[in-house]
């Protein structure tokens, strides 16, 4: 696979354009909490109308495909977050959806899948990683989106760069969750071309960090991966055309633990009254160690899409019921 090309900062403005009325531009707000090692502040993408930031790329990539480019309808592969991206559009578009999920997405997920009106389609998790790989699910008609690797997705996710440095221009760091690097590599295209001194950090889970140990390495290497809660990242391995991209603008990799990152879902609910999913709480887990630096931090709370019964036990730990 070719590599990706970054888009550039005029891409990421023009999408920032086309999503106006579209995407939510979600606050960013301080941490209410006052033993921190750092000024930390919360990107609220949580807030997005499907509870994610997939909003912004599938919105972005849809619009520029056109009705010509749609006519046989779209499908994408996800663990959830970018098919209700892709189905959320489609259905403003009057486009026919299909969503390839691996077998063990979370029922949240799916369930709000089938509500936004696309069909939901599960395979197990390694055929699930190859249409990820390929581009492509043999014997479905329609416009493949990419969750990742796809410029006009970077430049969708970009748009969050640049609201974090409209409304912070001071930021010293910005931690992104990394799955495959669509993320983190559009926000930290926009940050670094407009102020290349700020820190981009990627914030992985220890149940799957590829990117911290292709950092380690100089080269894409593959991880064991145990799935848990955190669903929304934690692979087995970084995707080789997003690699000379993700390490161009990305600073280093945080890795955290299951117990870390569920004591950031706690502080985030009890704290801020904010919702996060796995992924979403994985930056500010990272920034609660210290290892961000200690100046203006912030951290993007990627999505809220928690099975209630998940929130619910990581809950009752902290009132101890």
């Amino acid at each position: 696979m070719k590599a990706i090309q970054a888009p550039d900062l005029e891409d990421i403005r023009r999408a920032q354009d086309r999503l106006r009325g579209i995407a939510t531009r979600t606050p960013l707000v301080k941490l209410q909490f006052e033993d921190t090692p750092a000024e930390i502040y919360l990107k609220l993408e949580n807030l997005q109308p499907i509870g994610s930031f997939k909003l912004r790329g599938a919105g972005n990539a849809m619009m520029l495909a056109g009705p010509s480019g749609l006519a046989d309808g779209v499908y994408t592969a996800s663990a959830g977050n970018m098919a209700q991206g892709v189905a959320w559009n489609a259905r403003r578009m009057g486009v026919r959806c299909q969503a390839i999920v691996p077998e063990d997405a979370p029922k949240t997920k799916l369930a709000a899948i089938e509500r936004l009106g696309a069909r939901p389609v599960p395979i197990p998790f390694d055929a699930w990683w190859r249409v990820i790989l390929e581009h492509h699910y043999p014997g479905t008609p329609g416009l493949f989106i990419h969750p990742v690797s796809d410029p006009a997705v970077l430049a969708g996710n970009g748009t969050i760069g640049l609201e974090i440095l409209e409304d912070l221009p001071d930021v010293d760091a910005v931690l992104i969750p990394y799955g495959g690097g669509g993320l983190s590599s559009g926000i930290g295209t926009a940050i670094k071309s407009l102020k290349p001194d700020v820190r981009i950090l990627a914030a992985e889970v220890d149940t799957g960090a590829p990117f911290k140990a292709s950092l380690e390495a100089g080269s894409v290497q593959s991880v064991t991966r145990t799935p848990s809660f955190v669903d929304g990242i934690g692979s087995a391995g970084v995707l080789p055309e997003m690699w000379d991209l993700a390490r161009s603008v990305m600073d280093d990799s945080l890795v955290v633990t299951l117990k870390q990152v569920e004591e950031a879902i706690r502080m985030l609910a009890t704290r801020n009254r904010v919702i996060a999913e796995g992924a979403g709480a994985v930056p500010l887990a990272a920034a609660l160690t210290g290892r961000a630096g200690s100046g203006k931090v912030v951290c993007v709370i990627s999505g809220g899409n928690i099975d209630t019964h998940v929130l619910a036990s990581i809950l009752r730990v902290d009132t101890g019921h």
